[in-house]
């Protein structure tokens, strides 16, 4: 990397993405980019960001290079073929993967990286796009400690950094914070109609649930798209349940139980079924509505 200002490249630039590149924008920081479609990059573009169209031209014009993609399937895409990141990777370039990812696969593309004379970490973050604007994410880091402090400052401007261990040791904690976010909400979501089917106020119940001993700061961050569901989420239900069974693919090969992941998966996959897996987490309280509503119908 240099010892300057370094140049940031950003492959992804969907609602966390996008929203990470105009923080470094903003903070000074030289980003070249490019995602699947244009459009979605326009505005950042108009604030100073160069774009490109292929993921081997971010990273061959740049020192930094960050991906945030949606499952494995896109990070090979992203990384392989003769447009990919790992084409145009040169020897001192760091590649710092934000996505959410299997370990598995993040260790193998690590490999890759490594043979092309570059490094890459997985740094996946916790929080949601209120937090990366805030600069608020917490992120976990996994790959060589001596890369992980030459990014330290660029990922400060995003959040909170800390280096957990070696590839793929980052997104093994991401994976174990995102089991208790769905777990939470759905937790949330039961109690919350509990109380609604008992005659409570659900606005008054869901106010005074929040503001309780369970109100964790993700369930306070939330509470206000529970009741009135944003137009486009923050965490779709769909990237929800890829986590969790993620989380339950590695306690399988660990032998670890993880019995409130499985009944989460349950009621996400039900989710699914249903059409919910575009919208946002909190959207677990109108998934067991519309199940409480169909059983009534069916007594």
């Amino acid at each position: 990397m240099a010892t300057t200002t370094p140049t940031i490249g950003f492959v992804g630039l969907g609602h966390m993405g996008g929203s990470m590149a105009a923080r470094l924008l903003a903070a000074g920081y030289p980003v070249h980019g490019m995602n699947r479609t244009r459009r979605r990059a326009e505005e950042l573009i108009a604030h100073g960001l160069h774009w490109h169209d292929t993921p081997r031209e971010v990273a061959a014009a740049t020192d930094v290079v960050l991906t945030s993609v949606p499952d494995d399937e896109a990070l090979h895409v992203a990384a392989g073929g003769p447009d990919g990141i790992l084409a145009g990777l040169t020897a001192g370039t760091t590649w710092v993967d934000v996505s959410t990812v299997s370990p598995k696969a993040s260790r193998e593309m690590a490999a890759r990286v490594r043979a092309a004379g570059a490094t890459m970490l997985d740094a996946p973050v916790s929080g949601s796009v209120p937090q990366v604007r805030a600069g608020a994410l917490t992120i976990m880091v996994g790959g060589d400690a001596d890369a992980y402090g030459r990014v330290e400052p660029v990922l400060r401007e995003l959040g909170t950094p800390r280096h957990i261990g070696s590839n793929g040791q980052g997104l093994v904690l991401k994976l174990a914070i995102n089991i208790s976010l769905a777990v939470q909400m759905l937790a949330l979501a039961e109690g919350l109609l509990l109380a609604d089917r008992s005659g409570v106020d659900r606005r008054l119940a869901l106010e005074v649930m929040t503001g309780s001993a369970i109100g964790s700061p993700m369930l306070k961050a939330r509470a206000s798209l529970v009741l009135d569901p944003p137009a486009e989420a923050w965490f779709t239900l769909g990237l929800v349940q890829k986590d969790v069974e993620l989380a339950r693919d590695l306690a399988d090969s660990l032998g670890v139980p993880l019995p409130t992941a499985d009944r989460a998966d349950e009621v996400l996959g039900l989710a699914r079924v249903l059409g919910y897996q575009d919208r946002d987490l909190a959207a677990m309280f109108q998934v067991l509505e519309q199940v409480t509503q169909e059983r009534r119908k069916a007594a």
